[in-house]
């Protein structure tokens, strides 16, 4: 089911009148109708999938149970194996058992030995990852004696499935969603309302700005060898905005939703393509992936800490799992290896942490030296975006090497000039909103009655002549 399609506009008021009118007086039924929305939403792309979430579910609350009361180190230490194995174990079949087995072939066949590989027809299950890596994060914290293991079956299960950030995220921590479902909550219209404006800004981003961005990136990828250097570095511009719109759209949709139930999910994007350099960006990128890394992953393999070798290991290694847990396609590790290479500088130069505040805090416009600052760390983005967006590093390779010959001197093919224009305004209401927890959080609160209500019309009116509604334009990271 898709937040931009009629089955949710239908699904979400009848969830949200049960959940507060028919089982808000006990708040193990309001968490168990959780789990069946839940259920409901997610099975309706392939219910057999279900199956999936629900031994996820059982492996890690068991396993949580088991290590509440176990104090051996090495037996604690096997639990935590097997909810990693078990979880990992199915997220590397769907995913990269293709992956794996092409490229063992391809080995073989350079050394001049023939294998027939028995390849299957998997289909890659809806947002494996986001839960996988949601339930995994319990049992480490868990074992790390971070939380304590919960003994409510129906609240953990909820806090797996919750439906609004299920299939893309955010991807939330125990610690932080997980003791909201033991609380009675109520309702909150100023909250609500919030949660609604939210969700309006998010499907604007994903509707209009991502879904129109994605018809010329889509045009001039699938057909970039007959276009000039500067018609593909619109492209690669179209695309940046596209999977931003899309993915930072369907967050605020996700926290929109789940503030109309009670629930505060955390901020999963803070206005990325403003930043003033590279570790910024991935401090405001997709920050429940980006800490979950640097939690489970990079903290633990040392960190910053150590020699230079040390850190260079380890700058790459989290880079590159990053890339390679978007999707199996050496283009993804590429794309992980390059930004790597982009972070490795300000880490070695301990400048990684120089802009930790808001560009241009409490100012109208940046300052020269802040615009130049965001202007090459867009452009290494954007450089590094074609990687993530083309099928092969052949088509990546061929489309850069375009972008840097001569005819990046031309005039672009760019489309119509809706789109451009479309783009522009986004990026001036994302500037003048980038202090807030989302673009339009205060925008125009202060004004008059009248003209607030004719912004809110007009971003309305500008999803409906505008917007994508089919259900075949899919939210790009659902892929992931």
């Amino acid at each position: 089911m898709f937040f931009n399609s009629l089955d949710f506009a239908v699904f979400l008021p009848i969830v949200f009148l049960l959940y507060w009118f028919a089982t808000n007086r006990n708040l193990t039924v309001q968490n168990f109708l959780i789990v069946v929305a839940s259920y409901v939403f997610y099975g309706w792309w392939d219910w057999r999938f279900l199956s999936l979430i629900l031994f996820s579910t059982l492996l890690d609350f068991a396993v949580g149970a088991r290590l509440s009361k176990e104090e051996n180190a090495t037996k604690r230490k096997a639990l935590l194996w097997l909810s990693i194995l078990g979880n990992l174990g199915f997220l590397g079949f769907f995913k990269y058992y293709n992956f794996f087995l092409e490229n063992f072939v391809n080995a073989f066949s350079f050394f001049g030995m023939e294998i027939t590989p028995n390849t299957l027809n998997i289909i890659l299950p809806v947002g494996i990852s986001f839960y996988t890596f949601q339930t995994l994060s319990y049992s480490i914290d868990v074992y790390k004696r971070k939380i304590e293991p919960t003994k409510d079956f129906i609240a953990f299960a909820a806090f797996v499935s919750f439906f609004p950030q299920l299939v893309a995220g955010p991807i939330e921590r125990a610690s932080n969603l997980l003791p909201q479902f033991y609380k009675k909550r109520t309702f909150e219209y100023d909250n609500a309302v919030d949660g609604l404006r939210q969700i309006l800004w998010g499907l604007f981003k994903k509707i209009v700005i991502a879904d129109n961005a994605a018809q010329m990136a889509n045009e001039i990828f699938s057909n970039s060898a007959g276009y000039s250097g500067s018609t593909l570095a619109a492209g690669a511009i179209f695309f940046t905005f596209q999977i931003y719109g899309d993915f930072s759209g369907y967050s605020d949709i996700a926290i929109g939703t789940s503030r109309l139930f009670g629930f505060n999910l955390r901020q999963n994007f803070a206005f990325p393509y403003f930043s003033r350099d590279i570790a910024e960006f991935w401090r405001r990128w997709h920050i429940s992936l980006s800490t979950w890394f640097r939690d489970y992953l990079y903290i633990p393999l040392g960190g910053s800490r150590g020699g230079t070798s040390k850190k260079t290991r380890n700058i790459f290694i989290i880079f590159i799992v990053s890339g390679f847990w978007h999707g199996a396609n050496w283009t993804f590790i590429v794309w992980g290896a390059l930004n790597a290479l982009y972070y490795l500088p300000l880490l070695l130069l301990k400048k990684n942490r120089t802009n930790t505040d808001t560009v241009a805090q409490g100012r109208y416009l940046p300052t020269l030296k802040e615009l130049l600052q965001m202007a090459i760390t867009f452009s290494l983005t954007v450089l590094a975006w074609v990687f993530f967006r083309s099928e092969n590093l052949g088509q990546a390779t061929a489309y850069i090497a375009t972008i840097f010959s001569k005819s990046f001197f031309t005039v672009p093919f760019i489309g119509p000039p809706t789109v451009v224009l479309l783009i522009l305004a986004f990026i001036l209401v994302e500037w003048r909103g980038r202090e807030d927890q989302y673009a339009i959080e205060t925008f125009g609160r202060n004004w008059k009655k009248p003209f607030h209500w004719a912004f809110l019309y007009c971003l309305i009116g500008l999803i409906y002549f505008f917007g994508f509604f089919s259900e075949n334009v899919e939210f790009i990271y659902f892929q992931f």
